[in-house]
């Protein structure tokens, strides 16, 4: 990998997100991962009633600025929220939450809404927000389950309780919006700005 050679300066991502840090080193950004310890519970609370575009940038800057870097590092904060019919999803906890969750959203357009952001020295100096269309097919309870056996306990990662890079694909009759901002980072604008920044090269 030669990305090292191409990138002037040092990257942290705040997040756990196997997929988010896949994304990065698929790209060739090399980033250190250092989750923060952000109450995600209490900060929702605290702002209840924004919408869920304002929500997710409050929590994606959070667990940015949450995290000790050295002044030269930039952080990568970001955050996905589902809405569906106006209300607010967060993960779900248990597979037989997972089935609830499938099956409320069956036959139904639910929306991905995330942004992603990067903080130098504490301070916000890009943010992006993505909003994404999703329509799924009507699933039955056979449906439902067969997918579920497949899939496997891999789908709490996911908010929908979906992984549409792989088999949650097929779950869906349509999709508006774009691909890396569904998958939970918004990896071509990020991109743009990184160069922009000259903090990497190609």
């Amino acid at each position: 990998m030669k990305s090292k050679k191409n990138q002037k300066t040092k990257l942290v991502l705040a997040s756990n997100s196997a997929i988010r840090k896949k994304l990065l080193l698929q790209a060739g950004i090399n980033v250190t991962v250092q989750p923060s310890d952000v109450d995600e519970c209490a900060l929702k609370k605290a702002a209840q009633g924004k919408e869920a575009g304002d929500m997710s940038a409050l929590l994606a800057t959070a667990k940015a600025q949450a995290v000790t870097v050295n002044q030269d590092q930039l952080v990568i904060g970001a955050d996905q929220i589902l809405e569906f019919e106006n209300q607010q999803f967060d993960k779900v906890a248990t597979l037989g939450e997972t089935r609830a969750r499938l099956a409320l959203l069956s036959g139904k357009t639910h929306y991905l809404v995330g942004t992603t952001v990067l903080v130098q020295q504490g301070k916000v100096i890009w943010e992006h927000k993505s909003r994404a269309k999703m329509v799924m097919h009507d699933l039955d309870k056979k449906e439902i389950e067969a997918y579920l056996y497949r899939a496997g306990k891999q789908v709490l990662a996911s908010v929908g309780c979906y992984e549409i890079e792989g088999l949650g694909v097929r779950l869906f009759e349509r999709i508006e919006g774009d691909y890396f901002s569904i998958l939970g980072l918004s990896l071509l604008p990020l991109c743009k700005e990184l160069r922009r920044l000259k903090a990497v090269t190609i």
